[in-house]
C-alpha cells in the first residue's frame, strides 16, 4: 500500500499513531486537502497578497480574485466547511471528527488566511457557524447559517472591549436590553475580526442584559446584529505590528443606539457565557493546529535557508554552525510535543464534546502559539534581516501567532485554570503517598530495618 501524502507533512510515527481513528472518508478528504494545498493555494499565496490594494480605501472593499477562484475550486471537490462534523451537527456537518480535521487544519495552516478561507473553514465564521447551528433557531439558520455555509457572506463576533479589561469576560459593559419587541444595543468593542470585510453581514455581539444578576455567569446574552444596522459604526481598522490583515481586519466599533427584533437574541437572555464556552471550545483547537502549520512551515523555510549553498557566514555554511543545529533540532521536538498535545484534546472532545475536554483545550491553547512563535522567531534568526521584512512570510507569520496569546483567552487565564484543577489533585495523590509509606513501614519492620 502506499504511504499517505500526509507522511510529507508529518513523521511517520505520528501518523501510524492516528491512521486507526481516520475513516476511510477522512483519510481520502486528507488527501485531496493536501493535493488542492499543493496545486492551487500554494501557488497562489503570493497573488492573494498582491491582490489586495495598497489604497486605504480600496484594500477595505476588495473581495480577493484569486481567493474566490479558489473557493469555486474547493466547492466542486467536495473540500467545504470540513471544521463542521457530523457527529455534533447532524444536519449541516460532514462526516469527519475533530481529530480527523485537526490534521486538516495543520495542513491548512501552513497556507494561513488564504488557504482556510478557501475551504471556508476560517475564522470567525467557523465559530460563528457553530453558534447559529448549536444555537440559533430555523429562521436564524435560514437567514445567516445557510449563507455562512454557503460562503455567500462572512461575519463577526463582537466581544472584547476597548477601555474594559476583557480577558475576564465578566467586565463586559455593552448594554444589551430589551424594549418592547426591539433589543437595543449600545457598547464599544474593539479587534473584531472580520468585520472590515464588504462581505461581511453579521455581528454577534456579546453584553450585559442582566446586570443585577447574582449569578455573574448570567448577566451576558448574545444578538445577531446586521453588519448594516442604523447605529454600527466601524471607528477604524486596528493593526498587528503594522499588519491591518485586509480585507477582513480587526476593527474598532461602536454599537449605539442599535435596534433589533427581539426575536435576534441567541439561545435565550442569559446565555452568553454558556455559548461563547460551546464556540470557543472547537475553535481553539482549529487555531491550536493552524498554528502548528505555520511552525511546520517556518521550520521549512529554516532548513531551505541554512542549506543554500550560497549562503556562508565566517567560512562555514549555515548548516555547519552549531547554534543553527541546535535551533532546527529544538524546533523539531517543539513541534511535535505541541502537536501530540492537540491531537490528544481534539480525540478527547470527539469523546467528550468540549466541555469534557477543558483541560487539554486549555493546556494546548497556551503552550501552542508560545511554541510556534519561538520556532518562528528561529527560522526569522537563520533568514536574517530578510526574516523581519515584507518579502517574507515569517514576520507577518509571527504578528499572527502573537495575537493567540490573547484571542480566546490569554495564557494566564488558561494556566491559571489548569494549575487549580492540578491543585484539585493534592488530596489524591498525599492518600497515594501515605499507602505507598504504610507498605514501606511495613517492608522496613519485616525486614527488621532501621531507616536512615
Amino acid at each position: 500500500m502506499a504511504p499517505h501524502p500526509v507522511e510529507e507533512y508529518i513523521p511517520v510515527g505520528t501518523w501510524a499513531f492516528i491512521e486507526d481513528k481516520f475513516t476511510p472518508f477522512g483519510k481520502e478528504t486528507l488527501a485531496k486537502v493536501i493535493e488542492f494545498m499543493n496545486t492551487e493555494v500554494y501557488p497562489a499565496l503570493r497573488v492573494a497578497e498582491a491582490q489586495v490594494p495598497a489604497d486605504p480605501v480600496q484594500r477595505w472593499k476588495t473581495e480577493v480574485p484569486v481567493v474566490e477562484e479558489l473557493k469555486k475550486k474547493a466547492k466542486a471537490r467536495g473540500l467545504w466547511n470540513l471544521f463542521l462534523s457530523k457527529a455534533h451537527y447532524p444536519e449541516h456537518g460532514v462526516p469527519l471528527t475533530n481529530l480527523e480535521y485537526a490534521v486538516i487544519a495543520e495542513i491548512l495552516g501552513r497556507g494561513m488566511q488564504p488557504a482556510s478561507e478557501s475551504l471556508n473553514c476560517s475564522a470567525p465564521d467557523t465559530g460563528n457557524m457553530e453558534v447559529f447551528a448549536r444555537y440559533g433557531n430555523p429562521e436564524q439558520q435560514k437567514t445567516w447559517l445557510r449563507p455562512l455555509l454557503d460562503g455567500k457572506i462572512r461575519s463577526a463576533f463582537a466581544m472584547t472591549e476597548r477601555f474594559v479589561a476583557s480577558s475576564d469576560a465578566r467586565n463586559i459593559k455593552t448594554s444589551i436590553r430589551q424594549e418592547g419587541d426591539q433589543i437595543v444595543i449600545n457598547g464599544h468593542k474593539w479587534w473584531i475580526s472580520g468585520a472590515g470585510d464588504p462581505r461581511c453581514r453579521v455581528h454577534l455581539v456579546m453584553g450585559q442584559s442582566d446586570p443585577n444578576n447574582k449569578n455573574e455567569y448570567l448577566r451576558q446574552s448574545i444578538v445577531i446584529v446586521p453588519a448594516d444596522a442604523p447605529g454600527v459604526k466601524i471607528v477604524r481598522p486596528m493593526q498587528v505590528f503594522g499588519y491591518d490583515d485586509a480585507p477582513e481586519g480587526h476593527c474598532e466599533i461602536i454599537y449605539e443606539n442599535v435596534r433589533v427584533p427581539v426575536t435576534n437574541l441567541i439561545a435565550g437572555w442569559g446565555r452568553g457565557f454558556e455559548v461563547i464556552q460551546g464556540r470557543l471550545g472547537p475553535g481553539r483547537i482549529h487555531h491550536c493546529m493552524r498554528s502548528i502549520g505555520i511552525a511546520q512551515r517556518a521550520l521549512d523555510l529554516m532548513i531551505e535557508r541554512v542549506t543554500d549553498p550560497t549562503r556562508k557566514t565566517f567560512g562555514k555554511h549555515l548548516y555547519e554552525h552549531g547554534t543553527i543545529v541546535a535551533d532546527i533540532a529544538k524546533s523539531r521536538a517543539e513541534i511535535e510535543a505541541a502537536r501530540f498535545l492537540v491531537l490528544s484534546a481534539a480525540a478527547k472532545i470527539d469523546t467528550h464534546k468540549a466541555k469534557g475536554a477543558l483541560k487539554e483545550i486549555g493546556m494546548a491553547k497556551f503552550v501552542v502559539p508560545s511554541m510556534a512563535l519561538a520556532v518562528v522567531d528561529r527560522a526569522m534568526q537563520a533568514h536574517g534581516a530578510e526574516g523581519i521584512c515584507q518579502d517574507n512570510f515569517l514576520a507577518k507569520a509571527y504578528a499572527g501567532l502573537r495575537t493567540l496569546r490573547f484571542a480566546d483567552g490569554p495564557d494566564e487565564v488558561h494556566q491559571q485554570q489548569i494549575g487549580q484543577r492540578e491543585l484539585k489533585r493534592a488530596d489524591e495523590i498525599k492518600a497515594r503517598s501515605n499507602e505507598t509509606k504504610r507498605r514501606e513501614d511495613a517492608l522496613f519492620a519485616k525486614y527488621k530495618l532501621a531507616r536512615l
